[in-house]
């Protein structure tokens, strides 16, 4: 399914961000030197399809994928504006590094930069832990959105 979500009324990043940093994590725009480790993290960590799509982000200007980086690792990515426009996905964190609130920090970082596009709203493209984006950004499911746009996917 495929959720909706307001980008006019985030929660403030800035806390997550710096409780992040205070274990010496970082969020930020990926660079396109890095495309070629992030998309092999990518793949190698989640699965092909994921790294064609922030190849995709990778396309972008300004890159479109959000990494997450702790002493020169990565440990989780975000992408928007991969598969289609105002979609977020994918996004996905290292097994050992969840609930440390990196990915919300990402998903939040991809929604901030799409807010700065212009849009007022987002769509969560083919979600998985809906109960993540319902109390993170408050996402609401969209009805008859599945299987959505992987409707027929090789």
């Amino acid at each position: 399914m495929d959720m909706l979500v307001s980008l006019y009324d985030l929660p403030d990043s800035r806390d997550a961000l710096s409780r992040l940093a205070t274990g010496g994590v970082s969020i930020r725009r990926a660079l396109p030197p890095e495309k070629h480790k992030v998309l092999d993290w990518v793949r190698n960590t989640f699965s092909e399809a994921w790294a064609s799509e922030a190849d995709v982000a990778f396309g972008r200007r300004p890159v479109s994928c959000f990494v997450a980086i702790r002493e020169r690792s990565l440990l989780g990515f975000a992408c928007h504006d991969a598969t289609c426009p105002n979609f977020f996905g994918p996004t996905g964190v290292d097994a050992n590094a969840r609930n440390k609130g990196i990915g919300a920090a990402l998903l939040l970082a991809c929604l901030e930069d799409m807010r700065h596009q212009g849009f007022g709203y987002a769509i969560i493209g083919g979600v998985g832990p809906a109960a993540f984006y319902t109390k993170t950004v408050g996402a609401v499911p969209i009805a008859g959105s599945e299987p959505g746009i992987y409707r027929g996917l090789l």
